[in-house]
């Protein structure tokens, strides 16, 4: 057995935590929240540095580390800073001279292949920028992997030796066929020799002495994806559908991200120095899953990080959210917290799964085994029976939902909202006693690529060309005649949807990228409006798969997903202008996130929940650290607009609906409502997204659950869902109910019902796991 002996820092963060017996091969700390996450690894890198100032060290890249740069970035700017002078001995850092960063050796984890260095999404740029730059790293004692100084055929670009960026790795083991693939096979062979020499630089080096990683969705450490060798070493490699979802962002899409490959360092090389401290970084919910495996189970290739049970210095540094599902955590829970009716609930359930027998068919003698059921006080079979019937109330009650409400639907994205509970919308918006209105609160840029872009402008030119956009012949189109009538445009595309007119469609699209354009550039003449599209496709043309784009072509970008959100809803019948794009300020895409601020975003949030006077507000409702950011920062504005309305009118009788789509997954004992899904509402479901959401037909940033558009996800998740109550209720409570909505359900998409307090409540618990440097830096 090792002894993995805790520094002083983390002894520290240990004694502060209720979790501090951990039994695992692998030893982790549970903070409370993310910024705590960064903190700590801040606090122990600088400990360590301060102990190896000529150490080697290895840190990430992403989103991930973002609280640790942060921390680590005000903590060695402000280190005579009273203030944090006292957050540094408070959480055990002993020492009080300044760790001196300069002689310390960096080696770069990874880096896609063949990318230019220069381009911000290139990792090689981010090390630079964050690290070199942001640490004041110094760069000659650093070991980089800068794709232009990577050896390469003579006098080629990388461009020209691999054309779009697809490199063919079986010209390893195959004769190529011509001149092209000589020189490729010929450039691969260099690197491959260049991959086996940065190794042996980092071995001439002593190792790797202080590693910080993350952990992604199939529980790859750097690029080494699920079925590595643990012996492996630096290379150029492939990576799996996983890996290439999660990184399809950073590319521009995952029809680069599929084709693009890695330069990795490998496990043995994070492994080989036994002295080393290597920490694997894991915030969320969403990452609660692969951490047990990877922290639970034997060395295994299936699980790359368990190669790391190794180690003595290895280490797991987790949110609350990322350790849920550890069972040293569920244990210590359930003897030191009270048994609450949502726990009983959870507990049942999950016997359920476990023996795959359903609710009704359990016996007290699978309560008494089971090492959760069996710590319910009083227990009998009633437990059973009481938890069935809770979840018949909830399902009774949706489907008896009663009308007269006002209903302001929310979402961060364009999609969030059909995602997470359209066939709820469908129901309740059939009744003339209901007002609905749907406010997007970001202009979801980021989720058109160039080249759907591109490929939609090329076709307006065209109908501009053949003077199948009409309406810029009228005498006053230019000046004011562009800003009447947007509504038509979406009614014109639902009309050729009902006749199947592929091409009409296309024109009821260009009339609106036509009215977009005019806007943005007050265009006065259809000259001006050709050559305006002209000089936009030569942009396009200038940029890099994963480029951020300039302000105008991003907001163009975002009116694309507004019209898209407008076919969504009219095709049920919304008034164009109940649908409100706010374009809250924050959006920017940036890869670190800017906070809501009060006047750019708050007040007009506040603005529209006043006006419309909602009875039932709708949010995304993602646990910490899960999703994307964007569906925190939304709902904080929404909180802290709510808490100002609140100083002005009495919200006891307004209710707040939370939901969860894509990204995260309500667990049943956790959902109020349990909304029925009948094969009638996944047909509507894949039809409108796949009719109205036109730039995310072809999927290019799915997540890792499946190659396919979002709809098709939503559906397996719902179906997933009702198979769950279909074990916990019975098979017959469904097919054979008296309610002909519940016999034709096959599948459940679940919210969450919150009073306004309670939902405030909620967001505050949310917002302490997401603040902390910000704090600090208010006053400094």
């Amino acid at each position: 057995m090792l002894d993995h002996s805790f520094s002083h820092c983390e002894s520290t963060f240990i004694r502060n935590s209720k979790y501090q017996n951990s039994t695992t091969s692998i030893p982790y700390i549970i903070v409370d929240h993310y910024p705590d996450l960064g903190l700590l690894t801040a606090l122990r890198f600088l400990e360590w540095v301060s102990e190896n100032p000529e150490g080697v060290i290895s840190l990430p890249t992403g989103k991930t580390p973002e609280y640790f740069i942060k921390w680590t970035q005000l903590l060695l700017s402000n280190w005579s800073d009273p203030e944090l002078v006292t957050l540094r001995k408070k959480n055990g850092l002993k020492f009080d001279k300044k760790p001196d960063l300069t002689q310390l050796h960096f080696v770069q984890i990874d880096e896609f292949y063949p990318i230019d260095p220069s381009q911000t999404n290139s990792f090689y740029n981010y090390v630079q920028e964050f690290y070199v730059k942001g640490l004041g790293l110094k760069i000659d004692n650093g070991l980089f992997m800068n794709c232009d100084k990577i050896p390469r055929t003579a006098g080629k670009s990388l461009d020209e030796i691999f054309p779009d960026g697809l490199v063919d790795l079986s010209l390893r083991t195959r004769d190529p066929q011509n001149v092209l693939e000589k020189t490729q096979r010929d450039t691969i062979s260099m690197v491959d020799q260049w991959c086996t020499e940065y190794e042996e630089k980092i071995c001439d080096l002593g190792g790797i002495g202080f590693f910080v990683g993350g952990i992604g969705p199939d529980g790859h450490i750097a690029f080494n994806i699920r079925g590595s060798d643990h012996n492996s070493t630096t290379r150029l490699t492939t990576t799996n559908f996983e890996t290439q979802a999660a990184a399809a962002m950073d590319l521009g899409g995952i029809e680069i991200a599929r084709n693009r490959l890695v330069i990795t360092i490998g496990l043995n090389t994070i492994t080989s120095n036994p002295n080393a401290t290597v920490i694997i970084m894991a915030a969320g919910e969403a990452k609660a899953d692969i951490v047990r495996a990877s922290i639970e189970n034997d060395e295994t290739i299936q699980y790359p990080a368990t190669v790391l049970q190794r180690l003595e210095g290895s280490r797991f540094y987790l949110t609350k959210g990322a350790a849920k599902e550890l069972k040293d955590v569920i244990k210590f829970d359930l003897k030191r917290e009270p048994l609450t009716k949502q726990k009983i609930q959870w507990s049942v359930v999950q016997l359920c799964k476990r023996l795959n027998k359903f609710g009704h068919h359990l016996t007290l003698e699978d309560l008494k085994n089971d090492p959760i059921c069996s710590q319910i006080p009083d227990l009998n079979l009633n437990v059973i029976s009481d938890v069935i019937d809770s979840f018949r109330i909830r399902l009774d009650r949706t489907i008896n939902m009663a009308n007269g409400e006002t209903y302001l639907h929310t979402g961060p994205h364009h999609d969030d909202i059909m995602l997470g509970y359209l066939p709820l919308i469908i129901h309740q918006i059939r009744s003339p006693a209901n007002n609905h209105y749907f406010a997007n609160m970001t202009s979801g840029f980021t989720s058109v690529t160039n080249s759907y872009l591109y490929g939609i402008l090329i076709k307006t030119a065209e109908f501009l060309k053949q003077d199948k956009i009409q309406m810029t012949n009228y005498p006053d189109f230019f000046d004011k005649g562009y800003r009447l009538k947007w509504d038509k445009d979406v009614y014109h595309y639902l009309d050729r949807i009902a006749a199947n007119n592929i091409e009409g469609q296309s024109r009821g699209l260009s009339h609106r990228i036509v009215r977009i354009i005019v806007e943005i550039y007050g265009i006065k003449s259809v000259s001006g409006l050709t050559d305006k599209i002209a000089e936009t496709l030569s942009y396009l043309d200038s940029c890099y798969d994963g480029e951020k784009n300039k302000n105008d072509i991003q907001r163009m970008k975002g009116m694309v997903r507004e019209f898209e959100e407008e076919l969504v809803w009219a095709h049920y019948g919304v008034k164009i202008k109940n649908i409100y794009h706010r374009r809250l300020d924050f959006y920017k895409g940036e890869i670190f996130t800017e906070e809501p601020k009060q006047k750019q975003d708050i007040i007009p949030v506040f603005e529209l929940i006043r006006e419309l006077d909602p009875t039932i507000i709708t949010l995304a409702l993602d646990p910490e650290g899960s999703g994307p950011d964007t569906h925190y920062k939304v709902l904080q504005t929404i909180a802290e607009a709510l808490r100002i309305w609140q100083r002005e009118k009495n919200l006891e009788k307004i209710r707040v609906w939370g939901y969860r789509n894509v990204w995260c997954r309500f667990d049943p004992s956790e959902a109020n409502i349990m909304v029925p899904v009948s094969l009638n509402s996944m047909a509507a479901l894949r039809d409108t997204f796949m009719t109205c959401y036109l730039s995310q037909r072809d999927a290019s940033f799915p997540s890792y659950e499946l190659d396919g558009p979002f709809c098709d996800l939503t559906q397996k998740i719902w179906v997933e869902q009702h198979e769950l109550m279909e074990l916990v209720l019975g098979r017959n409570f469904w097919y054979q109910n008296e309610h002909p909505q519940l016999r034709a359900t096959h599948g459940l998409a679940f919210l969450k019902e919150m009073s306004v307090d309670q939902f405030l409540s909620e967001a505050r618990r949310l917002e302490m796991s997401a603040e902390g440097v910000s704090n600090f830096t208010k006053d400094i």
